[in-house]
């Protein structure tokens, strides 16, 4: 069962000027034991020519892909001049948004070889990309500055769910209506349906990645969002009780 510590993404500093140190310091205590679980794991998973498959499979279970991904990403950050990284490793880490920490960032870098620690971010991004969770590859470009999203499905981030519900099925929300659906509005609030599960509620516009493309729409996910348009065309449309004659 993975761990429940919140992954905290500021600095210390900024921490400090939010009043959350207590926060900072449960995640920062959280990453160094998920780096050193990294590498014992490396140490019993790797016989000095093969790495095995399930390397990552008992750091994964105690500390969740997030944590995992971030602090592998914040060692390959660190040691961004070492050429044994591979160039796709290395831009997987950068798009990471981890704060600059001179100091602390450095404990929790995971200390083993970088030839071998490249095949561990191998193994973590095919496991990652097994789950088949939506990005912004699969999305209209500058979605989020540039199109409104009334009446159109949207990606939701992944990191906003609790990872037991990363999946597809609650990544694509149809939006209804709000302010947040609009790209200049002061408000932010967008009334949303899951196509997964049928679920409304509101999420702002922060909490997406942006507009579906057409062409990656599932057949399960266009055959909800058919529903739902229908629905709301039922609401709009008189009944023959409420029509009257001139």
């Amino acid at each position: 069962m993975v761990r429940e510590v919140y992954l905290y993404p500021y600095s210390a500093e900024e921490a400090r000027r939010r009043d959350e140190l207590s926060l900072w310091r449960a995640s920062h205590r959280e990453n160094i034991a998920c780096k050193e679980a990294i590498e014992e794991a490396v140490r019993r998973h790797f016989d000095g020519s093969h790495l095995d498959n399930d390397c990552l499979d008992g750091v994964l279970r105690e500390f969740g892909c997030k944590r995992t991904a971030w602090v592998l990403a914040n060692t390959l950050q660190q040691l961004e001049w070492d050429g044994r990284f591979s160039p796709r490793n290395k831009a997987w880490a950068e798009a990471f948004p981890i704060p600059w920490d001179k100091r602390h960032s450095l404990e929790f870098v995971v200390t083993s070889h970088p030839a071998i620690l490249d095949g561990v971010v191998d193994q973590y991004r095919k496991i990652y990309q097994a789950l088949g969770l939506f990005g912004s590859g699969q999305c209209e470009p500058n979605s989020y500055s540039s199109l409104d999203y009334e009446g159109k499905v949207l990606v939701l981030v992944p990191d906003i769910l609790k990872e037991s519900c990363w999946t597809p099925q609650n990544q694509l929300w149809y939006a209804h209506d709000g302010f947040g659906c609009h790209p200049n509005a002061i408000g932010r609030s967008i009334r949303c349906t899951c196509l997964g599960d049928g679920e409304m509620t509101r999420w702002n516009r922060t909490d997406f990645i942006g507009v579906l493309r057409e062409e990656f729409l599932p057949d399960w996910a266009r055959e909800k969002l058919m529903e739902l348009k229908g629905q709301e065309q039922d609401d709009i449309s008189p009944t023959m009780g409420e029509m009257t004659m001139e």
